[in-house]
């Protein structure tokens, strides 16, 4: 019985005489030859022997899958599936970037910095930052840093607006030993000037302090400056020269600023003897009732010839209410002092204390009271750091 033909699902088309080989021989199985596509692929020749697909079929049925001879709907669908999958993985990394590591977190010294999202020309603004926000610095490029804020945003930032961690965290530890002492004066800035973490020109910055800065004035030094090589060989056996150097604290921030930047800023009521005395400190030791008015008393110190000393004499102004002004009711001179001066009030009685040098070295405290408009004397402590207070004998 001859073999009957196996239904392959393939379309039928039209018999062409070169569709079966004459070259077949007539052979008990039936060879049946067609040509036609399916699903957009086209298979050049199958033939089917005893229901058996042809080796050759099999590799060209592989092969024009992915030839540009497929259908439009299988060409649609693998450009549609391109595209998909792009706007998926644009979509995840917009949503779910990748994190740049930092390389060191740094501080703003500013009073406002902005954050852009370009350092070019034409910039938007994504964040305003303030003096003492923490950024992790992510890369740098010249003048900028890339920086990410707490909040996740990444921009850039001019780099001298930032200080090392290091830095910010050294002024913040000077800031709270600062907020338990009294200030000795208070001043402001001449001109734009940088606060530093050490009363030395190289130490580390804390940032600029503008002109017209209000400051409060806690401590003074005198550094000595390695003279000039010119300067040296003009005056070998010369001393070198040496800097002034106030410690300050401005708001946010505490530091070292060159004296010569600063002015101090006397109080109105003894401004007049600022003119004849190279006034250095003053405190209120307390205030008296001129009518409805009440008026401080201050302690002045000032400094004559020496630069060595912090002060070399002390006054105490009071208030007159018979004549309406101040008059000097104590006057020191001679003094080797060294701030702070400490100012200090038992059952509504002032007291200060001096820090002093003997002639020998030998440092020491001077205490005095301030009762009603009389000062006096209450003795003297060793060392500079006690608390106590010494015999009261010339206390009435």
């Amino acid at each position: 019985m001859g073999s009957t033909p196996v239904n392959t699902g393939l379309p039928r088309r039209a018999t062409h005489p070169d569709d079966c080989s004459s070259k077949t021989p007539a052979r008990s199985r039936f060879a049946h030859c067609v040509r036609g596509w399916n699903v957009g692929i086209k298979v050049e020749r199958i033939c089917l022997e005893n229901a058996f697909i042809s080796p050759d079929a099999v590799v060209n049925y592989k092969l024009s899958f992915f030839t540009w001879e497929g259908s439009i709907r299988t060409r649609s669908i693998v450009i549609i599936s391109v595209i998909a999958l792009a706007v998926i993985i644009g979509a995840y990394y917009r949503w779910f970037p990748i994190s740049e590591a930092p390389l060191e977190v740094e501080y703003v010294t500013s009073p406002s910095l902005d954050v852009l999202d370009t350092p070019a020309v034409v910039h938007k603004v994504l964040e305003v930052k303030k003096y003492g926000d923490r950024l992790e610095v992510l890369r740098r490029a010249g003048n900028w840093a890339k920086v990410r804020t707490r909040s996740g945003n990444e921009g850039w930032v001019i780099t001298k607006e930032l200080i090392p961690s290091s830095v910010y965290e050294g002024g913040q530890k000077l800031l709270q030993e600062l907020r338990g002492r009294q200030a000795q004066a208070a001043g402001h800035t001449v001109l734009a000037a940088n606060i530093h973490l050490e009363p030395q020109r190289g130490a580390p910055d804390l940032g600029m302090l503008t002109q017209g800065q209000n400051l409060e004035i806690f401590d003074r030094r005198m550094v000595a400056r390695t003279p000039a090589r010119s300067e040296t060989k003009k005056t070998p056996s010369s001393a070198p020269a040496g800097d002034v150097w106030y410690q300050v604290q401005a708001g946010p921030r505490a530091g070292w600023v060159l004296g010569r930047m600063v002015t101090l800023d006397v109080p109105e009521g003894i401004s007049q003897y600022a003119a004849e005395y190279n006034i250095v400190a003053w405190f209120v030791l307390n205030t008296v009732k001129d009518g409805d008015t009440s008026v401080p008393q201050y302690l002045a110190a000032d400094r004559e010839g020496s630069v060595e000393f912090d002060f070399t004499r002390v006054r105490v102004f009071t208030w007159s209410v018979r004549a309406h002004h101040y008059v000097t009711s104590f006057v020191k001179s001679g003094l080797s002092g060294n701030f702070p001066i400490k100012v200090e009030h038992t059952n509504d009685v002032p007291y200060f204390r001096l820090r002093l040098v003997d002639r020998k070295g030998n440092k020491f405290q001077s205490v005095y009271g301030l009762f009603n408009t009389i000062v006096r004397p209450l003795g003297t402590v060793k060392g500079w750091e006690s608390t106590e207070m010494p015999g009261r004998q010339g206390r009435r």
